[in-house]
């Protein structure tokens, strides 16, 4: 699934511009994976992204 904007289009200003390096250099190697890993790694970190959230509201 591409979208067709590079992950450096979307950090290269604006609100992203804080990335850490680490971070940076994470995305830029997931960027490189084939589509089928990318999609495990990203459906783990909307998971982990979505629990955050609910235990926010929980926690309310």
């Amino acid at each position: 699934m591409r979208s067709g904007v590079t992950l450096d289009y979307l950090v290269k200003d604006g609100q992203y511009e804080q990335i850490y390096n680490d971070t940076l250099k994470k995305l830029k190697a997931i960027q490189e994976l084939d589509s089928d890993t990318k999609a495990h790694i990203f459906a783990t970190i909307d998971a982990f992204i979505k629990a955050s959230k609910l235990k926010n509201i929980v926690a309310l």
